[in-house]
């Protein structure tokens, strides 16, 4: 089966000269479908930058990246916007909601993007806002709901699409504890359903959720290995 992230040999290199900056420095690593994987490091360590390249935010200066089968290299910046919205659903540690918008049209909005008709967005929309369990929020704004509903949400809307992927960067850094724990809760409960999950953080309450945490130094994989129960 094809896996759903296939990195080989990736660097990314910022700047030029003397202030060339080796973010990633050969990178090799396989995502399988249904892997619920944490990326642990210190600041600088290169984890955000692979977590960029991974989205499809940015590409690699030189290696291979294959996202489901797909080589990100060979496209261009319209493709790489649709292979993001449709094989990709991105958590934030900041929700990224619009403020304005109901629960339930922030959910809709990347089937939007994607053309869908009104009446089939909506009904999947709160299809996706019922499995993260806000059934009875879907017409509050994001001021109107807790941090970790917010958080909820987006976790819904990451899943709307979904995508072959779900990836999360720093998923419950604005969150307290107990909106922590519903938040490491629900992803796992995903990951039980064969979701694919990728998440990026430093704590390591959260990656011990992982079945798999990796860690980098200076933009190596320093191990990889399966997470403790």
């Amino acid at each position: 089966m094809t896996p759903v992230i296939d990195l080989r040999e990736v660097t990314k290199v910022y700047g030029q000269g003397d202030a060339q900056v080796r973010a990633l420095d050969g990178v090799t690593m396989t995502v399988e479908r249904g892997d619920y994987v944490a990326i642990m490091g210190a600041s600088g360590s290169g984890k955000s930058t692979l977590m960029n390249i991974v989205g499809a935010l940015d590409v690699a200066t030189t290696g291979e990246y294959l996202l489901d089968g797909i080589d990100v290299g060979d496209l261009d910046d319209d493709a790489l916007s649709i292979v993001r919205n449709r094989r990709i659903g991105f958590i934030f540690q900041s929700f990224n909601l619009i403020p304005r918008a109901t629960a339930l049209a922030n959910v809709e909005l990347p089937l939007m993007y994607r053309g869908m008709r009104r009446g089939e967005r909506r009904d999947r929309a709160r299809a996706a806002l019922t499995s993260v369990g806000l059934d009875d929020r879907v017409h509050h704004r994001p001021n109107e709901l807790s941090g970790g509903q917010q958080q909820r949400v987006a976790v819904a809307r990451a899943l709307v699409t979904e995508p072959a992927l779900l990836l999360a960067d720093e998923p419950t850094g604005n969150l307290d504890s107990h909106s922590t724990a519903d938040v490491l809760e629900l992803l796992d409960r995903v990951s039980g359903q064969g979701r694919t999950i990728m998440v990026i953080t430093h704590e390591e309450e959260v990656a011990r959720h992982a079945a798999r945490i990796v860690t980098m130094v200076d933009g190596r994989i320093s191990s990889d290995v399966g997470a403790s129960t």
